[in-house]
């Protein structure tokens, strides 16, 4: 093509009749500024959308929001799950649904209920010295500063949805629907009181449920203790009790040594083999005394006696006979040092007990362990011990060790354990029975918020039963586990996952014991201990706190709510409701049509269940399980049909990100640095399934794709510039056969966008769409219609056909790329039409079945592989300065018959971009002489041809771009 050094005999200079790409869509998009600039344009987006679709009779889609939490910016975890949200509510509009999604957020809860006790404090004001109120008050004023917050950052991110009708728990009627889900539990009678251990947080100061639980390894003292002897029945041995000196011990092993004073049995496992054994030597050379004597005897588990003796420094030993535990019974360990530890201690068979490790024996504390807990009532026992209070301190009625801290919940040490092991061991040993001691690193269960570790404490909670059978007969562990089965998971292992934790799940734990929730609004009759089931009283309840607010619950009367009931009769229950029973509920009021005396304003149309859960893969046991119980218990079945979840982003190196070490990515930088569409088009190209990293060379790849893509966009634009439905072709019969392949290729990606998006397979929309935009579009058909594009008479069927089918790739690009780069898309899409409307409102264009041709996809499959040859010719003829460039060649290209059949009606020295080309057939591969084009170089097209010069009126020019020339003129005059 002619440029500003081209000299010609006629002296006309023919670049203004190149129709060379126009457009005013900038290469560099500009994103940090021109995005923001899109979202005004766009308003209310998704109102727009909604009412379109609606308007159009389309499909409900229902996907609903797991309400993040309200605290703090956002952060790259929110950025992933929002923006792959966002996938599904564009790619769901696209398909042509009309799409129900509310934004929501999780308000409740101790982290906020933290910040608000740290800024009292910081005023000089104890948590204890502020009303309820005023607290409560503090917490939601703090929640909804950062919803505000949350909500325009994730509006910056492109996210789309009902914003304006948004919901969070903390809404006056969200803790009224959260109330009325709770009373169907307490009415239909799969709600208890029980006292029993459960995993208490000392630092909170309040029980935890498993979802609220994670684990860390942490290193443990590990004591070996023996019990003495006290009591046999008549099937043991006669001498096992004849002398003092040698009365027997059975020995327990533990890695929690405060639970000694909360002692009340040993369990033994009635299939494990156990042996009497008797000291004769100690381990020599020590340099110091080990606790154990030549002479002493030990009940053991024959499996794990020789590692006791070994941890004891005992270096012989006789095994005198066996012994059944059955019918034993021991002293309490410091019963020597204090009467109140005076009782007996039983022995108890328990199926939990394993000769795994340890000594065989399990030291029972029945206020203190779930297995403990379960083999002490098993046995007939009722009465459990309250050793340790709600901070983590022992009571004052523990016998030697009042008042000392199991773990510290102030200062420094805060979540540090506190002085209750070192006392117990040193009273093991004044007491003589302690035996040998460790060090033990182990997984440790620990707050998911605090990051505390926790303990087992019996204290008297509320549970919703899991086993109890319903009106249906089935229990909500039945029914949970069948809603499972009836639910698609996306990845499909999440079924498995979520399924084994449901099937070994205890009964629900629902209370707590703080300030800032949704109570468990009920009343309990003091004479009978259970929940008053009063339909009147429920629906003042409730009433009254979709007006007020759940602090009506704290602040009234409770006559207000009784009514004929005797007020002295009822105690008001203030725990407050577990957050993730809040969040499990959000179903229902979210789902279920929402009305004017709701609280909502609008026309909004759901269904429940919804059609989609979508979090990241710790909702299994989390927000995914609360609302599978809660939709079971009070509904039947789950509120999803399916669950989509994904994985967590670590950095570059496939490390945990941690403020502490620096390796955090914040989403927020990057889009303020690079724009928001580069933030998605990374999450598009992950495999969210699993984890994912992301960091800055990550992100220079995503920036890399997201050029290809612009770039390929850009140059459409301007390649269409001025094409109108006049040029448009129509005809399928009058496409050359390189315009039928991409036609054919847009057949075929249109069929796999559209499964990829209805499965939510998001990589599988944008990979294929990139390596179309680099292989398909840019290495060959662009290259090689460049000639015909830039210098074909406009109305010739070639150019024509050319345009036609890059309107074509236009269409269904914006369109394909929409939910993924939306601004972009868009400002691709205004560039061309600003009088058409946002792409978003798009959907998929139709795509002919015409357009399948295997037949060219199979013919340009082989002429690529003789192309890539020849362009390898090509390369090495420019770098020895045979030619100049590909314009300067005339390949020979000799090749077997079956590889260069293909070429039949085609032009070749077109495909290889050459001035010429001539194909021979023979040999057994593909051969390529590179010669040059010994004609003259048209100066408009700078092909070099034998027709150069055939027009005395454009002497300069081939008879192509004479006969373009003159048409041009033509026009002009």
């Amino acid at each position: 093509m002619a440029d500003a050094d081209t000299q010609t005999p006629s002296g006309r200079d023919y670049r203004d009749t190149v129709f060379l790409p126009e457009t005013p869509f900038p290469m560099r998009g500009g994103l940090p500024k021109k995005e923001p600039e899109i979202l005004a344009q766009w308003g209310d987006l998704y109102g727009t959308l909604r009412a379109l679709r609606q308007s159009q009779k389309a499909p409900l889609y229902v996907l609903h929001d797991g309400p993040p939490y309200a605290n703090g910016d956002i952060h790259i975890g929110h950025a992933l799950n929002k923006t792959l949200k966002d996938f599904v509510v564009r790619s769901r509009f696209l398909l042509g649904y009309d799409v129900d999604y509310v934004p929501g957020w999780d308000c409740h809860g101790l982290p906020i209920e933290w910040k608000i006790e740290e800024q009292f404090r910081a005023k000089g004001r104890r948590k204890d010295e502020v009303s309820k109120e005023e607290f409560r008050t503090a917490c939601r004023e703090y929640a909804g500063k950062y919803i505000d917050l949350q909500r325009d950052q994730f509006l910056r991110l492109g996210i789309t949805g009902d914003f304006a009708n948004r919901y969070a728990t903390m809404d006056f009627t969200s803790e009224a629907a959260i109330v009325a889900e709770f009373h169907k539990f307490k009415n239909s009678g799969q709600l208890y009181r029980g006292s029993k251990p459960v995993m208490w947080s000392p630092v909170e100061r309040t029980a935890l449920a498993d979802a609220e639980v994670e684990y860390h390894d942490h290193v443990s003292p590990t004591i070996w203790v023996k019990f003495p002897v006290v009591g046999a029945t008549d099937s043991h041995p006669d001498d096992l009790l004849a002398f003092r000196n040698q009365t027997p011990s059975v020995v327990i092993w533990t890695t929690t040594p405060w639970t000694i004073p909360a002692n009340r049995a040993i369990s033994y496992g009635p299939d494990i083999n156990y042996g009497l054994y008797e000291v004769t030597a100690l381990e020599e050379g020590l340099d110091y005394e080990p606790w154990a004597k030549p002479g002493d005897r030990f009940i053991l588990a024959d499996k794990l006696a020789e590692e006791v003796f070994k941890a004891a420094k005992i270096a012989a030993w006789t095994r005198v006979y066996d012994i059944d535990p059955s019918g034993l019974e021991c002293a309490h360990p410091l019963a020597a040092l204090d009467s109140g530890y005076g009782f007996s201690v039983p022995l108890l068979a328990g199926d939990h007990v394993t000769d795994d490790a340890g000594t065989g024996f399990v030291h029972t504390a029945p206020g203190h362990g779930a297995d403990d807990f379960a083999v002490w009532l098993a046995h007939g026992h009722r009465e459990v011990p309250d050793t340790v209070d709600p901070d983590g301190a022992y009571y004052e009625h523990v016998p030697l060790f009042a008042g000392l801290k199991v773990l510290e919940t102030e200062g420094k040490k805060t979540g540090k354990f506190g002085p209750a092991n070192g006392a117990v061991m040193e009273k093991l040993i004044e007491a003589g029975n302690l035996l040998a001691r460790g060090r033990m690193e182990h997984s440790y269960p620990h707050s998911w918020r605090s990051k505390a570790p926790i303990i087992f404490r019996n204290t008297p909670q509320w549970f919703i039963r899991m086993d109890e059978e319903l009106e249906d007969g089935a229990t909500l562990r039945d029914r949970a586990l069948n809603a499972i089965d009836a639910t698609a998971f996306h990845p499909a292992a999440g079924k498995n996952r979520i399924r084994s934790m449901v099937e070994g799940r205890p009964d629900w734990l629902i209370s707590r014991q703080r300030a800032w929730g949704t109570p468990l609004a009920m009343f309990v009759d003091k004479q009978t201990g259970q929940p008053l089931h009063d339909p009147e009283v429920d629906a003042r309840i409730v009433k009254a706190v979709a007006e007020g607010g759940a602090d009506v619950w704290f602040s009234a009367p409770d006559a207000d709510f009784l009514g004929a009931h005797d007020p002295e009769r009822f105690e008001k229950v203030t725990d407050i409701l577990d957050v993730w029973f809040d969040s499990g509920s959000t179903h229902a009021f979210t789902l279920d049509p929402r009305t004017a005396d709701s609280g909502y304003t609008g026309d909004r149309p759901s269904h429940w269940p919804a059609d989609l859960y979508l979090e990241g893969s710790d909702q299994h046991r989390g927000w995914f399980q609360s609302s599978l119980l809660e939709g079971c218990g009070t509904r039947g079945r789950a509120p999803f049909k399916a669950v989509l979840t994904h994985g967590f982003t670590l950095d570059e190196n496939g490390e945990k990100m941690s403020k502490s070490r620096g390796n955090t990515t914040d989403p927020l930088t990057i889009i303020k640095e690079s724009g928001a569409d580069i933030l998605r088009l990374w999450v598009a190209l992950v495999d969210y399934s699993d984890d994912q990293r992301i960091g800055k060379q990550i992100l220079q790849t995503t920036v890399d794709a997201y050029r290809k893509l612009r770039n390929t966009v850009r140059y459409l634009l301007g390649a269409l510039n001025g094409f109108d439905e006049a040029e448009r072709l129509t005809d399928y019969d009058q496409f050359p056969p390189l315009e039928k392949f991409i036609l054919h290729r847009l057949w075929e990606l249109d069929g796999q966008v559209r499964q990829a998006y209805e499965e939510y397979r998001f990589q599988d929309v944008v990979r294929p769409v990139l390596e179309f935009c680099s292989g398909d579009l840019s290495a060959l058909y662009f290259d090689v219609r460049k000639d015909s594009l830039y210098c074909d008479r406009p109305d010739s069927i070639k150019r024509r056909a050319v345009r036609t089918v890059m309107d074509e790739v236009f269409s269904r690009l914006t369109a394909w790329l929409a939910p993924l780069t939306p601004f972009t898309m868009d400002e691709a899409w205004m560039t061309r039409f600003p009088e058409a409307g946002t792409n978003c409102a798009r959907v998929i264009p139709e795509t002919p079945g015409q357009w399948r041709n295997a037949a060219e996809a199979e013919r340009w499959a082989k002429v690529e592989t003789v192309l890539e040859v020849v362009n390898e010719a090509l390369e090495a003829a420019r770098r020895d300065k045979v030619i100049g460039g590909a314009l300067d060649a005339w390949p020979v290209v000799t090749a077997p018959a079956e590889l260069l059949a293909p070429f039949e009606g085609l032009d070749a020295a077109e495909v290889f971009r050459t001035s010429g080309a001539e194909l021979v057939v023979g040999g057994d591969a593909v051969a390529v002489e590179v010669k040059t084009a010994d004609y003259p170089k048209c100066a408009r097209s700078w092909r070099r041809a034998p027709d150069v010069g055939s027009d005395p009126d454009y002497p300069d020019l081939s008879a192509r771009d004479a006969d373009a020339v003159r048409w041009l003129d033509a026009q002009k005059a």
